[in-house]
């Protein structure tokens, strides 16, 4: 008859429960070349539970990280591990620094999907190094980090005057359609662009994505613009119908309330739209004179 096994005592318990003895275990037998990939991955998994109060465990995972020969999938595991870590800011304030300068080190990996996550990271801690890489890679592309579009996503976590015209030439430059929304998106706290946006929202043959959201950053930084260009939009019966939605809830929301009581031009136009339009002018403009009491 085979004997019981005894039961763990109290003592033995406690310390399979540690948080730092299973971060140990989960690191050996992550950073293990001889374990199979998928297996060291799931490991990582537990690494960040006591990362910070060991300096040797830290310093194993960015050595994994810096690695270019390690699976780039055991890679990008010990940069999530880093990344969970690192939501305890305090007990992580210690690791901050190595931190920082390993991903900076890693920032120009040659695979593209490690290099996007740590340029993102960087971009979202506002770290000076990524700002000038990425606006680097926009003004001279043999030197480009990441794809325009992506670089002008990160660069908007904290816009810095010289992005502007760098945008500004994206967009009338694009080199793809992506990268040309991305630009119009961070100009949209730019005051000078105002003039871009008035062009965008005018032309037939933009996306219609592109001239609302030059639509909505001109009613951030020249409403009175915006006013103006709604008000003869809504006039041109060969606008799109999706500007012309646009424009009516733009005018509904910040209309100035006595000169469009007043526009009887503009109300005979509504008034024809909010029967013959299509379904979403209708319902826009409906709701435009409801609010002007008509």
């Amino acid at each position: 008859m085979p004997k019981k096994s005894k039961p763990k005592s109290a003592k033995s318990r406690k310390s399979a429960q540690n948080p730092r003895r299973i971060a140990q275990r989960a690191l050996a037998f992550g950073t293990n070349a001889k374990n199979s990939i998928k297996a060291r991955v799931k490991a990582m998994a537990d690494v960040p539970l006591a990362m910070c109060e060991d300096d040797k465990s830290l310093q194993t995972v960015l050595k994994i990280l810096r690695e270019e020969k390690e699976p780039i999938e055991v890679r990008l595991a010990a940069l999530q591990a880093l990344q969970a870590a690192s939501f305890s800011v305090v007990a992580f304030e210690s690791c901050r620094t190595d931190y920082i300068a390993t991903l900076r080190a890693v920032a120009a990996d040659k695979d593209l999907e490690l290099r996007q996550r740590v340029l993102g990271i960087l971009a979202r801690e506002k770290d000076g190094f990524a700002q000038k890489k990425l606006l680097e890679g926009l003004q001279q592309p043999d030197k480009a980090l990441l794809p325009p579009e992506k670089a002008l996503q990160l660069l908007s976590y904290d816009v810095h005057a010289e992005a502007y015209p760098i945008a500004r030439a994206i967009v009338g430059n694009p080199p793809n359609a992506t990268a040309k929304r991305e630009a119009l998106r961070l100009l949209a706290a730019d005051a000078n662009a105002a003039p871009t946006f008035e062009k965008v929202l005018r032309d037939k043959k933009e996306t219609s994505e592109n001239r609302q959201i030059s639509a909505a950053a001109l009613q951030a930084i020249k409403p009175d613009k915006l006013r103006t260009h709604a008000r003869e939009i809504l006039l041109d019966t060969s606008e799109h119908d999706e500007i012309q939605a646009t424009c009516l809830t733009a005018l509904k929301q910040f209309g100035d309330q006595v000169a469009i009581v007043n526009d009887s031009v503009l109300l005979r136009r509504v008034k024809r739209l909010g029967g013959k339009g299509s379904s979403v002018v209708k319902q826009s403009a409906r709701q435009f004179l409801s609010k002007y009491g008509q």
